[in-house]
């Protein structure tokens, strides 16, 4: 359980170090602003038209009696709405990350020079890091949508549909979530998403630490724009203790590790 704390540590972390450096935290501002104007939109469109579409999808209810009627379909409104808020968290993130490549990777790099030690570098022409950048979402976002349409049938399950997959439901957004952001260090340093993923699973609770309360913050609107440049930064500190253990500090009230586990050593570039 220390791993959760430590996780959240270090999202508290990355909110500190760019309040220190507030040049940083209006350069990465800028991204989230953009994305934020077309995904707004899109959920508000969500909001008035997820009645409707669950109207349409339970005709077998429409002879139901007073209230089984209205709780089912209540129930399955704010189950759609849910599910909605679940993709825009992960997508939001892809996205603005794609849009903001330049920022963030110099974001990051500048949180690695102000901790000391090297400075990894990919070496890749921007292009080449942005087509890697948005393969590696594509494939965060199908494993998501998986998991999602996994959970949205689970929601028909009486009572846990309601209650349990909502909160599976964050826990799932918390931990791809956490791989896009923990992305922008590790990809300079040469891993690629397998080994990434597998980095993250040896730290589990440590990784739900830091995004499951990141996800629940995003919900919130407007708070993702001034979240991300923080979410960065810790995530980058998250990057380089996961990476050399041996570096990060005691589990305390501060961010740590509390078992550092086998890492995986980087790997080259790929294709």
């Amino acid at each position: 359980m220390s791993d959760l704390g430590a996780g959240f540590g270090y999202l508290m972390k990355g909110q500190r170090w760019v309040a220190q450096h507030g040049r940083w935290f209006g350069f990465g501002l800028l991204p989230g602003l953009v994305t934020l104007v077309v995904y707004a939109g899109a959920l508000i469109g969500l909001g008035y038209g997820a009645d409707d579409f669950v109207g349409w999808a339970t005709p077998f209810a429409d002879d139901w009696s007073s209230p089984w009627q209205g709780i089912l379909r209540t129930g399955l409104t704010a189950l759609v709405f849910v599910f909605g808020l679940f993709l825009a968290v992960i997508t939001f993130t892809a996205v603005t990350l794609l849009v903001g490549q330049p920022f963030y990777e110099s974001l990051s790099e500048e949180v690695d020079r102000s901790e000391g030690g090297d400075v990894p570098e990919s070496g890749l022409p921007l292009w080449r890091e942005l087509w890697i950048s948005a393969r590696d979402s594509l494939r965060i976002l199908l494993r998501v949508a998986l998991y999602g349409i996994i959970l949205f049938a689970c929601g028909f399950i009486p009572v846990i549909g309601q209650t349990v997959v909502p909160a599976i439901g964050f826990c799932v957004s918390g931990y791809f979530l956490a791989e896009e952001l923990t992305a922008v260090a590790l990809q300079r340093r040469g891993m690629i998403l397998k080994d990434r993923l597998v980095l993250l699973r040896g730290r589990r609770m440590l990784v739900l630490g830091f995004g499951v309360p990141l996800t629940l913050a995003f919900l919130v609107p407007f708070v993702a724009v001034f979240l991300m440049p923080g979410a960065v930064a810790g995530a980058t500190l998250l990057a380089r203790d996961l990476v050399d253990p041996d570096a990060a500090p005691e589990p305390g009230p501060g961010p740590g590790t509390a078992d550092s586990g086998d890492a995986p050593a980087p790997r080259a570039w790929s294709a």
